[in-house]
């Protein structure tokens, strides 16, 4: 009796541990983000560099994502708001695709030159560099809680990598070669992300049930098996 009665225990309290470091994380991605957000627009608005101004956007986006999911990490019961949560994280992805794709277009229409812009190749630099270690935290956590949103808000995150990456080789071009046309590619690059990550977002109440859900089921059978007393 005493083991059987432990074990939900420690899994509570697993629980609590695991909706702790989320709320840590996307504190974290919050800061990080909102600093980059104002200087990829500030240096985008003066280089007049369309991809560098929806990166940008997309590091608001990935704050209003991050307080989704730290907001669901503050209610009393967190999965009960999986759906909604997912469902603000799909239209901020829409609304990112369709400015981006918009811009990048009359940018090719109108080509537009792209100044140099050493701010922000320093910032799409420091995201390759970083992002890529909040989303692999933030992931591993949702996946063992089993949380659609903390998995959708980790893509997002690392979707900011790539976003970062793309950027950073438009910007890297047209400085050393004048491609001003990579970086209106780049920018087409994000809206293409930014779709695909919304429609999975947007289907993401259909698949809550995750990898944490399903290996914490298979804990669940194996620990009742092994508490089974043998007969005799």
């Amino acid at each position: 009796m005493r083991v059987t009665t432990a074990a939900p225990r420690l899994a509570d309290d697993r629980r609590h541990i695991l909706q702790r470091r989320i709320r840590w994380i996307v504190t974290a991605t919050i800061g990080y983000n909102l600093v980059e957000a104002i200087v990829a627009i500030t240096a985008g608005s003066v280089a007049s560099s369309a991809a560098l101004i929806g990166f940008g956007l997309d590091s608001t986006i990935e704050v209003l994502s991050a307080a989704a999911v730290a907001w669901q990490f503050t209610r009393r019961d967190p999965e009960r708001w999986e759906k909604g949560t997912l469902r603000v994280i799909a239209v901020a992805f829409f609304a990112l695709a369709a400015y981006v794709t918009a811009t990048s277009v009359l940018a090719l229409v109108g080509q537009v030159n792209v100044e140099h812009s050493t701010l922000g190749i320093v910032i799409t630099a420091l995201s390759v560099i970083i992002m890529p270690f909040l989303s692999l935290a933030e992931r591993r956590a949702g996946r063992e809680l089993g949380s659609a949103t903390a998995i959708a808000d980790s893509k997002q995150t690392l979707i900011c990598t790539y976003l970062s990456a793309a950027v950073l080789i438009g910007l890297v071009l047209n400085s050393l070669f004048g491609w001003w046309w990579a970086d209106a590619i780049a920018g087409l690059v994000i809206a293409a992300f930014a779709i695909r990550e919304g429609l999975e977002a947007w289907r993401g109440d259909a698949c809550a049930t995750s990898v944490g859900m399903l290996l914490e089921d298979e804990d669940d059978d194996e620990h009742q098996h092994s508490t089974i007393p043998e007969a005799g």
